[in-house]
Formats: structure tokens, C-alpha cells, sequence
């Protein structure tokens, strides 16, 4: 008898268009079935002609039993390894109302800010609480990880120009070593001599543009750095504080000693432990150089109506649109972690946040008082949560045995020192327990409560300063408060949960429960970073399994899960094509080409690396233009290092010639890396490993599911040919990577490690086939859309046979010339038709870029393209005069509940057309929460923190 399948398969619950509505799709494309599309699209000469060998497709709920026993593998310890993480608690009304809540994590990046006013309220927020905490003036909405921002800062103190042409970067040795390696990562490619050495002693003889100290230091130390930072300045260059955030609530704030940057982790604000990640990363600076701070700022300004309206400020949002000029590559922030952080302060307000402060600093103490009346006295008289322990050889061998022994995690820092670093969830009976551990489990012969208490900070270090005095932290402390707050601005915001977002590039799919549900389980949520593997192997089953599925879907032989962002597995793989010239030699490879229509990190990412950027040339279909390809290979060839190609193309085709690319490149010495933004079309079909590319990058939060967040967190691991493992990212702490590794790319050695169980769970369940189904069906809606809307709007570019892959760009440019209509208005008006905009003028300026994805179905593809074709209609009215062209339902869109009930309305349309362009949004009606925004008048003005009740009134 035939095995059965599940009959509760979640293919079906995945792919939106059923059989039926597959079939009425195929015949509105005049095809004979979803297969005949599928051969007209993909190129025979790259098609995958087996299934994928992956294990079968299962239940929901069989996988989530299989995971929670694959989740008992891994042992949660007390882990007091500090490093710059902690274990914290995240309040269960934020746990539950945000992290588990799909209204917040199935967000966009909030480029459409009118209907993204609750998750920019959330982001100044976090703002606000990072400038208050650190006493400088400008902070962004957060960056990756505490290791790239700073590394950010040291490219960003390099490019505001410290000391003239110098370069030399100081780095405190008591710095984080996973900070230290990935700035040496960083820093090697540029031209930059990373200097690590003990700031008492260095004696600025090497010119420095910069220097960083950590604050405290990794091993506990408080040290006062007014003197170094003073020095720093006297040489010209420019001193950056990477600080512990919640010990500025006791400790003088760097913006006040002097310091021009200020970075580290909000993780310890109610962020899970994660076994590395996501977290949100903190970035402050002065004033006079916020035009170069990297990443997304939120900003105040102003909608038509006057009223006060948050969006990010568009000449900070994203260095990498200057492309091959730019000094950061970044493009995502981790907007999820940062609105969990910033919440947790809203919640606990400054009494709470100074409070537990007190709690960690109180125990530290406690601690060390024990200790020293045990034996074993801390090195440093100050400190704020960490100890550094001196033992012999053999009692360091031993306490660290009996540590783990008794389920504790204690750090090694050298041969004969230890560290301990307390957190929040500390108590007095987990202090006993590790003093405990130094008596050999004897009991102490002076009782805690003898020990007394006592601060151990530098009294010329304590905070004076006030923090977090705005009414928003000062509100919300009760748990109804704070629900309702969490539900208010989660109201003034449209996610997946409210409709399709049909964002071109962006595969804004469905990110399944089941998926998301073990991320908060504690056997993966509170295992520290850098706990024993021996504690891990739960991890180290879906890191294996995950690698194994990856390299099956790629075809590739290696694959690093550590570059916890597109831009970032960008970054890596160029890294790792860099190391393989050099490894043979030709360490002179340094042109990277890279065609005109590419996305701007990619031209970002290659001068990072340290490429000379060449653009080719597309041809009028959107396609590499191979004759000027090979010209430019055949100019450079001695130097030719790499080509970044997309594929599909981003102008959402199959390009028949993309062996033929790649071919050409490699006969010219160069490696192919391609941009794995477009995999979704890809999955099942066909391989890159298979038709060329030596590297390419995977965009987890697109094609495997992980949820975009509302602008992070995501992940971006890379897959590799046979000859680049070797050389595959390592890390310091952990081993990882290739034999010849290239150094750490981000600070956790497998990235944003707890959201990887997100794209080993999807594609558990959907399984080979279900993928394939996936892929296909993905393909399908795309060219429904297109069909649907062409007669309406162009499709500016398909296929040789006359398709599109899994998106479509729809030219917008003819309605500008016929009735002043800009992309913008038709983004805008959606907003009124209960939609977010495609992607608006990319590639091409004057077009929107569709990508439905596979799991919307017919009725929503159809309810998009209704509202699409009546803007048309909403068009040809002006185009035929019966409406303004400065005076219409676009120009005036969107429209809010306040001025659609307005007492005044002066507007050459009715209210209920404003409102209710279709009749079925009487029951479904998303309010844009403010008018059109002023982005002139809020870039002129550029205010990055919550004003003061008293703007409000003025």
C-alpha cells in the first residue's frame, strides 16, 4: 500500500491560490498549465532536472514536535560570561504584544511613513532613550550588531577626517575580542593599521584618525578615559566610547567625558540572549556628524495638514545609495530588537531602568565582598557588573569545572583570570551559589547579609545627569498603560496582517506561526553566544541540517550562516573571493564590475572591500549588455577581480545569457558573486551553483521566511564553490569557517543565530516538493498581476518569451507627461485603496515594482489590481479634464478620518470617494494616521529624539 500524505500538509497553508484559482490564473495568461509557464520563464539551460533531496514536507505540529526535541539537546546554564551579553527579562507584555505578535514583526521597512507613524513613534523612542543614555545629541534607529557599529564608527571617524590623512586606528585591548576582530575585518581592506594596545601606555608616536575604549571594559574594569579622550583630541583625531547601556544609568554618560561617538548593544533591555542574536546595536555622535552617521534616522516633521509626523530622514536613511562612494554598506537596522529596547525603557521609565541598574551593580558588589572574604579578591577596586578573578592554573581548572558542574558558566579570560558578569535575573541565592563554587561547596564563614553594602564605582564617574524625563517614559508603568500604548501605535501601522505589501525585491511572504513560535522557547532564547558547545547541540543540529539544506537549494559546497544581513553576506562573500586571489597570489585583483541596474549596496559593499568599482551597461531590455561586459572584463583582466551580477535580473526576468556572464568572467580571472535577493524565483528550478556564480548570498528574510520586522532583523549567509570553503568567515571566540578563514563579519560566530530556526522550520515543512510548489506558484502570481495590469499600466520588461519572473515593474512614466501624476501620488492613493505601494523608482526611476509572492492568494492579487486599475481610471479623469491636474483625489491623497470628518472640505471630490474608493473598504478601512509628509521641511530641521511637550503646544 502507497504511503499517505499528511492530510493537513502546510504547503497548502503556505501557497495561496488553490487549484481552482490556479486554474482560472493559467487561462487569463492563455496557457495551457502553471508547467507550460514554468518552462516558457526559466531558461531550459539552467533548469534543475531532478528533485531537490531534501526531506519530506510535515504537519505543523509533527514539527514542532520534532523541534522541542531537538530544543532539549541544548542545556540552559546560569551563563555569567558577560562579553557584552547578558540574560534579561523581557516583560510579558512585551513578549507577547510585540516579539510574538505578527502586527509587529511583519512590517516593512517604513518607507511609506504615513502608514508606519506607530512603529516610527516606537523608533524615535528608542532614539530618544539612546541619546538620553549616552549624552550625545544624534543617535539612529539602530545598526547590527555591538562589533559592526563599531566598525561603523571607526570608517565614519575615518571619513569625517580625523587627523588629516592618518591611518591609524587605537583600540583599547580590553575591548571585546570579537569587537577587535571584526574591526580588523573591517579595517584590513581599507588601508586601516588596527592598533590594539593599553591606553595608559600608548603614546600617540603611530598618528591615529580614532581610538575606542570600551566602557566598561570586557573583564569589569571602570576606568575614567576624560584623559585618554583628551589626548585623542590633542592628536587630531576623534575618541569613541563603546559602552554597556544600562550601566550609563549609573555611570557618567560618554557624550559628558568627552566623547565625539558612542556605540554598544541595547540587548540587555529586554532583548533574548538568542545564542547571539538578533539585537539591536546603539549609535550616537555629535552634531557635526550626523551627515555621515550610518543607517536610518527617524525624523520629525510635519504632513499637509500641519499636524507633527515621524519618518526617517531621507539623506541619512542609507549611506549606500552614493554607492561605490559610500563608507557603509548598511540597509537594514534591526527595527524589531530596537522597538523591544526601546519599549522596555518606556515601560520601566527611569526610576525602574536606574533601579535595576542598582539591582546588577548591588549584587556585583555583594560578590566581590564574598569572594574577597573566600580568598579570591576581585583585580579591580571598580567595576559596574563584571569581575576579573585571579586564581592558579590548577584552580582555575577547577572552579571552571565545578562551575559547570553545578550548571554555571564562568569566562576564561586568560591562564590565570576568570570572569563573572551578573545581569538582571540575578539574586542573592545565585551569588551564594557562585561563592559556593570557590569554597569547593563549603559554606562561607561570613554570612552575605555581614558583607553589607557598598558601590564600587569611581566617585568621580557617578551620574548626576538626568535621563529618560519625557512623558513617555514616565506613563506607561502599569501593564494596562502599557498594553494599550503597544496597541495604539501597533493600530497606526499596516503589516502582513492587514494586507498584501507587494513590494518589489522585497518578497514580503507569509512568515507561518510555527515558524516563529520556538524562537522564544528558553532552550534557545537564553543560551549565551559563547556557552560551551557541549550546552549547544541542540543548535548545532539545525546549524548542520540548515547548512545541508542550503547547499542542496544552491548547489553550492559551503555555506556560512554568520553574516547577519543581506548587505552583510554582500560584504562576506566579497571578502572571501578577496582572500582566494590573494591565497594565489593575485592580491592585485581589485576591479569589481558590476552592472548599471545592480541595488546600491552591492557597488557599497564592493568598496568596503576594497574594490575599484566598474559599471557595465544593461541593454533596452534590462539585461547585461555582454558585448560591453566582455569588453570591460578584456580591459581589466589582469586585474579583474569579481562581477556582482543579480539573478534573476533586477528588472524581474531570467536572463537566457547568464552562463554565458558568468563564462566570460571567469576567462578573464575573476569570480562570479551573485546577489541572492531574487532566490525566490530561483528555489527548486535551478541552482547557481549550477550555471556559473563562485559566491552567492541568501536572503533568509526574504525567500526563507524570516520575517522583515519592520526593518530587521535579517539574515544574509553565503553559499560558496568548492575552492572558496577554505576560506569562509571565522570568529575569535568560537571556531568556525574555513581552514584559511577570513576574519569574524559579525560579532556572534553564527550571526542572529535563534531567527535561523525560522528557515530551517519553513523549509522542514514545505519540504522539496512544496518548495518547488512555492517557487512555481510565486512565478505565477507575478505574471497574473502583470496580465491583469498591462493593459493599464506597461510592463516595462519580460522574459525572451514574453514572461516575468517573480516580479514585475509596472512604468508609471507615460501618466507623469499625460496628467502630472508622479509615482508618489499612486503610492500615496493605495494607502486609501487599504494597501502599501510596490517598490517606487527602482531600478528605473517613474516605475513600481511588484512582487506578490506565492502565498497571496487570487481574491488578494485581485483585490490589488482592482485598486490599481481604478487609480488608472482616477488618472484618465485628469488626462481628460474632468479633474485637475493640481487639485485631485492622488494630489490630495492620503486621506486621514480627520480631514475626511472635517467640518471644512474644499476639495474637488467627495468625501466618499476620498474615502471609500471601493465599497468593500466600509468594513476593512486601514486610516493612513497622518497626511502626506513633508520630507523637505523635516530634512531642513532634522529633530532625532522626542520633543518636548512644549513643541507640541507650540
Amino acid at each position: 500500500m502507497a504511503a499517505q500524505k499528511h492530510p493537513d500538509r502546510f504547503v497548502h497553508r503556505h501557497i495561496g491560490p488553490d487549484a481552482s484559482d490556479v486554474a482560472k490564473m493559467i487561462e487569463v495568461l492563455g496557457l495551457p498549465s502553471l508547467d507550460a509557464l514554468i518552462d516558457r520563464t526559466v531558461p531550459g539551460s539552467i533548469r534543475l532536472q531532478r528533485p531537490l533531496d531534501l526531506p519530506p514536507g510535515r504537519s505543523e505540529h509533527g514539527l514542532l514536535q520534532e523541534l522541542a526535541a531537538i530544543a532539549a539537546k541544548n542545556q540552559v546554564f546560569r551563563s555569567y560570561i558577560g562579553m557584552g551579553y547578558s540574560d534579561c527579562v523581557t516583560p510579558a507584555v512585551i513578549l507577547r504584544n510585540i516579539l510574538e505578535n505578527p502586527g509587529w514583526y511583519t512590517q516593512y521597512t517604513p518607507y511609506q511613513p504615513e502608514i508606519a507613524q506607530g512603529r516610527l513613534e516606537a523608533l524615535l523612542n528608542y532614539q530618544t532613550m539612546v541619546i538620553d543614555l549616552t549624552g550625545l545629541p544624534v543617535a539612529n534607529a539602530s545598526l547590527l550588531d555591538e562589533a559592526t557599529a563599531a566598525a561603523e564608527a571607526m570608517t565614519m571617524v575615518r571619513a569625517v577626517g580625523g587627523n588629516g590623512n592618518a591611518s591609524g586606528f587605537f583600540v583599547a585591548q580590553d575591548t571585546h575580542p570579537q569587537t577587535i576582530a571584526v574591526l580588523k575585518t573591517r579595517a584590513a581592506p581599507l588601508g586601516i593599521e588596527v592598533i590594539v594596545g593599553d591606553p595608559d601606555t600608548f603614546d600617540f608616536q603611530r598618528p591615529i584618525f580614532g581610538a575606542l575604549l570600551q566602557y566598561p571594559a570586557t573583564d569589569g574594569r571602570v576606568r575614567d578615559p576624560r584623559a585618554f579622550i583628551e589626548k585623542v583630541h590633542r592628536h587630531g583625531a576623534l575618541a569613541v566610547l563603546a559602552a554597556d547601556l544600562l550601566s550609563l544609568a549609573l555611570l557618567a554618560p560618554p557624550g559628558e567625558l568627552g566623547a565625539d561617538v558612542a556605540v554598544g548593544s541595547s540587548q540587555r533591555f529586554g532583548v533574548p540572549l538568542g545564542y547571539g542574536g538578533p539585537h539591536a546595536a546603539y549609535f550616537a555622535c555629535k552634531d557635526e556628524h550626523v551627515r555621515h552617521l550610518p543607517g536610518r534616522i527617524i525624523g520629525v516633521s510635519q504632513d499637509a495638514q500641519g499636524n507633527r509626523a515621524l519618518r526617517m530622514a531621507l539623506q541619512t536613511r542609507e549611506q549606500h545609495i552614493r554607492r561605490e562612494k559610500a563608507t557603509s554598506n548598511i540597509c537594514t537596522a534591526q527595527a524589531l530588537l530596537a522597538i523591544i529596547s526601546g519599549m522596555y525603557a518606556v515601560y520601566h521609565g527611569p526610576k525602574g531602568i536606574r533601579a535595576i541598574a542598582e539591582h546588577v551593580h548591588g549584587l556585583t558588589a555583594l560578590l566581590a565582598r564574598a569572594l574577597a572574604a573566600a580568598g579570591f579578591k576581585p583585580v579591580y577596586e571598580h567595576y559596574f557588573d563584571t569581575l576579573r578573578i585571579e586564581a592558579t592554573a590548577p584552580q582555575l581548572k577547577a572552579l571552571l569545572a565545578a562551575a559547570e558542574t553545578r550548571q554555571m558558566n564562568f569566562r576564561r579570560i586568560d591562564e590565570k583570570t576568570l570572569g563573572i558578569s551578573l545581569d538582571e535575573t540575578c539574586s542573592r541565592e545565585d551569588v551564594e551559589n557562585i561563592v559556593s563554587v570557590f569554597l569547593g561547596g563549603r559554606a562561607p564563614h561570613v554570612g552575605l547579609d555581614e558583607l553589607g553594602e557598598a558601590s564600587a564605582l569611581p566617585p568621580a564617574l557617578v551620574r548626576k545627569s538626568d535621563y529618560l524625563q519625557h512623558p513617555v517614559f514616565n506613563t506607561h508603568h502599569s501593564e494596562t498603560e502599557m498594553l494599550r500604548y503597544m496597541r495604539l501605535l501597533e493600530s497606526r501601522d499596516l503589516s502582513l496582517t492587514r494586507s498584501m505589501i507587494p513590494l518589489g525585491s522585497c518578497t514580503m511572504k507569509l512568515n507561518a506561526t510555527a515558524e516563529m513560535l520556538p524562537v522564544t522557547w528558553p532552550q534557545f532564547g537564553r543560551i549565551h553566544p559563547f556557552a560551551p558547545k557541549s550546552q549547544t547541540q541542540g543548535y548545532a543540529q539545525i546549524f548542520s541540517e540548515l547548512e545541508a539544506m542550503l547547499r542542496e537549494i544552491t548547489g553550492f559546497d559551503g555555506v556560512s550562516l554568520q553574516p547577519n544581513a543581506g548587505a552583510q553576506g554582500e560584504y562576506a562573500g566579497l571578502l572571501v573571493i578577496r582572500a582566494y586571489h590573494e591565497s594565489r597570489g593575485e592580491g592585485h585583483r581589485k576591479v569589481c564590475l558590476i552592472p548599471a541596474s545592480a541595488h546600491g549596496t552591492n557597488p557599497a559593499s564592493a568598496a568596503m572591500a576594497g574594490y575599484e568599482v566598474v559599471v557595465t551597461r544593461t541593454d533596452e531590455n534590462g539585461n547585461v549588455d555582454l558585448a560591453d561586459l566582455e569588453e570591460k572584463a578584456k580591459l581589466h583582466k589582469d586585474r579583474l577581480a569579481a562581477l556582482m551580477v543579480t539573478y534573476p535580473s533586477t528588472h524581474g526576468v531570467f536572463e537566457e545569457e547568464i552562463r554565458r556572464i558568468c563564462d566570460v568572467i571567469h576567462q578573464y580571472g575573476g569570480q562570479v558573486y551573485m546577489d541572492g535577493a531574487n532566490m525566490n524565483a530561483q528555489v527548486g528550478l535551478c541552482r547557481p551553483g549550477d550555471f556559473g556564480p563562485d559566491v552567492c548570498h541568501l536572503n533568509l528574510h526574504k525567500t526563507f521566511c524570516i520575517p522583515h520586522g519592520g526593518g530587521g532583523p535579517g539574515m544574509g549567509p553565503i553559499g560558496v564553490a568548492k575552492h572558496l570553503t577554505r576560506f569562509l568567515p571565522g570568529h575569535p571566540v568560537v571556531k568556525v569557517g574555513g581552514d584559511e578563514a577570513i576574519g569574524a563579519i559579525s560579532a556572534a560566530p553564527w550571526g542572529s543565530a535563534s531567527i535561523l530556526l525560522i528557515s530551517w522550520a519553513y523549509i522542514r515543512l514545505m519540504g522539496g516538493e512544496g518548495l518547488i510548489e512555492a517557487t512555481k506558484h510565486a512565478i505565477l502570481n507575478a505574471n497574473y498581476v502583470a496580465a491583469r495590469l498591462e493593459p493599464h499600466f506597461p510592463v516595462l520588461y519580460r522574459g525572451k518569451n514574453g514572461t516575468v519572473a517573480h516580479e514585475c515593474i509596472l512604468d508609471l512614466r507615460k501618466v507623469k507627461k499625460s496628467a502630472g501624476i508622479e509615482v508618489d501620488d499612486v503610492a500615496k492613493r493605495l494607502m486609501d485603496y487599504g494597501f502599501h505601494a510596490p517598490t517606487t523608482s527602482f531600478p528605473v526611476i517613474g516605475t513600481v515594482m511588484v512582487e506578490p509572492t506565492e502565498s497571496e492568494s487570487k481574491a488578494e492579487l485581485d483585490r490589488f489590481c482592482d485598486a490599481m486599475i481604478g487609480i488608472r481610471a482616477e488618472i484618465r479623469e485628469i488626462e481628460e479634464g474632468k479633474a485637475a491636474k493640481d487639485k485631485n483625489v492622488l494630489k490630495g491623497a492620503p486621506h486621514t478620518a480627520e480631514v475626511v470628518i472635517s467640518d471644512e472640505w474644499n476639495r474637488p471630490y467627495s468625501r466618499e470617494r476620498a474615502a471609500y474608493p471601493v465599497k468593500e473598504l466600509r468594513t476593512t478601512k486601514v486610516w493612513p494616521a497622518v497626511g502626506r509628509l513633508n520630507h523637505v521641511l523635516g530634512d531642513r530641521n532634522l529633530i532625532c529624539s522626542c520633543p518636548p511637550i512644549a513643541d507640541y503646544a507650540e
